[in-house]
């Protein structure tokens, strides 16, 4: 991840990557995991940008997450 600030003065936040081991892959941690960040995001009032293709896939598809998306709804 790493922090910036939109050309609206918005603080952000880019999820770069997303990680679980193959061990536990198929039980729905990464779905959580991007969950709660995404979450943590929107309390803080963080803009996310989410460059990790599996982010940006779990946005396409909860569409409460997209207006604070900078690929979706959100103004960089």
């Amino acid at each position: 991840m790493r922090f910036f600030t939109t050309s609206t003065g918005e603080e952000g936040i880019e999820y770069k990557h997303t990680f679980v081991p193959e061990s536990l892959s198929g039980r729905g941690i990464a779905g959580y995991l991007v969950k709660v960040i995404l979450d943590c995001a929107a309390v803080r009032k963080l803009r996310v940008k989410p460059t990790c293709p599996y982010v940006k896939s779990y946005i396409d598809k909860h569409l409460q997450y997209q207006d604070n998306s900078v690929f979706h709804g959100a103004k960089a």
